[in-house]
């Protein structure tokens, strides 16, 4: 694999499954050229969110230990869609496109900022986690824990799509 293409893990939160804008989101990745590469749906039990969390790092420890019990509550109130995205410095790409991890700090345009709204301190004043649609890997490292964690190198598929009979 090139240098630049560069593979990337997303997780449609149990949120976005209820509220139906899988497909939304989804074409928003797929409209600037990433390609999904593996997908499933699964409902994951609170070991493996902990695993993702707690021991690749994802969530923001310095809000403590209320907020990892919250999120967890959030994550296990339906199943998510796991998928690994493939393409040109995609880890950077995906997150500009998801927006900051808190959706009112989320900038209009993103998927955060268009499709969610919720702050930290409502939910910290409210006890419950923050329902902002997608999980995305923070940097390159922790896409690469992440990926392997979630899927099976036999779940991930190589394959091309027209736009990149272009590019090469």
């Amino acid at each position: 694999m090139q240098e630049h293409i560069q593979r990337t893990l997303i997780l449609f939160k149990p949120d976005a499954l209820q509220r139906g804008v899988v497909g939304e989101i989804l074409t928003r990745f797929e409209r600037v050229g990433l390609k999904v590469i593996g997908t499933k749906m699964i409902a994951p039990d609170a070991q493996h969110y902990f695993q993702h969390y707690e021991e690749i790092g994802q969530l923001q420890t310095r809000r403590g230990e209320q907020t990892m019990a919250n999120q967890l509550k959030t994550m296990s109130q339906g199943p998510v869609i796991a998928m690994v995205l493939e393409g040109v410095e995609a880890v950077d790409l995906v997150r500009k496109l998801v927006g900051s991890t808190e959706p009112k700090s989320a900038a209009p345009g993103t998927i955060r900022g268009d499709f969610s709204h919720m702050s930290y301190g409502y939910s910290d004043a409210t006890d419950q986690g923050i329902p902002n649609l997608i999980h995305a890997s923070g940097d390159l490292d922790d896409a690469e824990k992440e990926i392997p964690h979630w899927f099976s190198e036999d779940e991930l598929y190589d394959y091309s799509v027209l736009h990149e009979k272009f590019t090469r």
